[in-house]
C-alpha cells in the first residue's frame, strides 16, 4: 500500500515585499486557513487596492479546492506617519465638535464621544480623510503584478503548511481505519459461533416450555435455528466494512483532495455498523461493534479536516 498522504485545511502563512514603483510602499499579505465545505475566500485589503479582490480569490483557486481562506493585505507607505499626511482643518474640526456636544449632552448622554477626544483617536480620523493619491493605470497594474505574485508566494506557503499539518495527520487517520479492519475482523471469528450459539440458545428455551407446548423433532429444531443465524448473518455487513476501508486506503493514498469523499465513506461505515449491532446476539459481538462505531466516529471528526 503506497503512503498515505493527506493535505489539512488548517494552515497559516505570511509574505513581505516592498513595491519600488511610483509611491513606493511595503507590503505584507497574511493567509489563514480553517475547515470549511466549500472553498470559501475572504480578502481584506486597504482601501484603493480593491482592484486586487477579484485575482485573489481566482489565486486561490489555483492553489485549494477546500477550506475557509482569509486573506489579508496591509502596506506602509514610505510617506505614512509624515506631518503632511495629517488634514489640520479636520482635526480642529473634530476636536471642536467633541467640546460642543459634550457641553450641550453632558458626558452621560454623549460619552461615546470622549473616546472620539483621544488624541490617537482623532489624528487617525483626520488621517483617514485625507485625499487618496491618484495613480494612473500603468502604476496600478504594476502595483498589482507585484502583489499578486506575493499573494502566491504567500498561497504556496500556505499550501506547504496544510501538507505538513496533513502529515501530522495522517498518522491517526490511518490508525483509526487499522482499528476498524482488525475489529471487523475480530467480529468475523464471533459471528462464525453465533449458528451453535443460537441452536444451544433454541434448544434450551425449547427445553424450559417442554411443559407447554409439544416436543419439536431435532430436524424443526435445526429449521429454526438457521432461520436464526440467517437473520442475524452479518456477513454481508463485514464484506462492506472491508470494502469502504479499502476505498478509504485508496483515496488516503493519492494524495488528492478526498474530504468529501472520506466524509461519504463514515456513513457507511457507521450505517454498516449500526446494522451489525442490531443483529447481534451475542455480547462479545455487541462489544466488538461498540467498539466498531467509536472508532468510526473517531475516523470521521480526524477526516472534518482534510482537503
Amino acid at each position: 500500500m503506497p503512503p498515505t498522504a493527506v493535505t489539512s485545511m488548517t494552515g497559516f502563512a505570511r509574505a513581505e515585499g516592498r513595491f519600488e514603483g511610483k509611491s513606493a510602499f511595503a507590503w505584507a499579505w497574511e493567509a489563514k486557513s480553517v475547515n470549511g465545505k466549500n472553498l470559501d475566500v475572504r480578502t481584506r485589503v486597504p482601501h484603493g487596492f480593491d482592484s486586487l479582490e477579484l485575482s485573489a480569490r481566482q489565486a486561490a483557486t489555483e492553489f485549494f479546492a477546500r477550506g475557509s481562506l482569509n486573506l489579508t493585505l496591509t502596506v506602509h507607505s514610505d510617506s505614512a506617519g509624515t506631518g503632511a499626511g495629517i488634514d489640520e482643518a479636520v482635526l480642529d474640526a473634530l476636536i471642536d465638535l467633541v467640546q460642543r456636544k459634550t457641553t450641550q449632552h453632558g458626558t452621560q448622554v454623549f460619552g461615546n464621544v470622549i473616546e472620539l477626544a483621544r488624541f490617537d483617536g482623532l489624528l487617525a480620523l483626520a488621517q483617514g480623510r485625507q485625499a487618496p493619491e491618484v495613480l494612473d493605470a500603468e502604476t496600478v497594474a504594476a502595483r498589482d503584478a507585484v502583489l499578486l505574485a506575493g499573494l502566491k508566494t504567500t498561497l504556496g506557503a500556505l499550501q506547504t503548511a496544510r501538507r505538513q499539518e496533513g502529515e501530522r495527520l495522517a498518522p491517526a487517520v490511518t490508525g483509526h481505519l487499522d482499528a476498524i479492519a482488525a475489529l471487523c475482523a475480530e467480529a468475523g471469528a464471533l459471528a462464525a459461533t453465533q449458528p451453535a450459539a443460537l441452536q444451544a440458545r433454541l434448544v434450551q428455551q425449547l427445553e424450559e416450555l417442554a411443559g407447554a407446548v409439544p416436543a419439536l423433532s431435532a430436524d424443526r429444531i435445526a429449521q429454526e435455528a438457521a432461520l436464526l443465524a440467517l437473520k442475524s448473518d452479518i456477513r454481508e455487513e463485514l464484506d462492506r466494512l472491508a470494502a469502504h476501508v479499502g476505498q478509504a486506503r485508496e483515496l488516503l493514498a493519492k494524495g488528492e483532495p478526498c474530504g468529501r469523499r472520506l466524509d461519504f465513506l463514515s456513513q457507511e461505515f457507521n450505517r454498516e455498523a449500526n446494522t451489525l449491532c442490531s443483529k447481534s446476539t451475542d455480547v462479545a459481538l455487541t462489544r466488538a461493534g461498540l467498539a466498531l462505531k467509536t472508532n468510526i466516529d473517531q475516523f470521521r471528526e480526524q477526516i472534518q479536516n482534510i482537503e
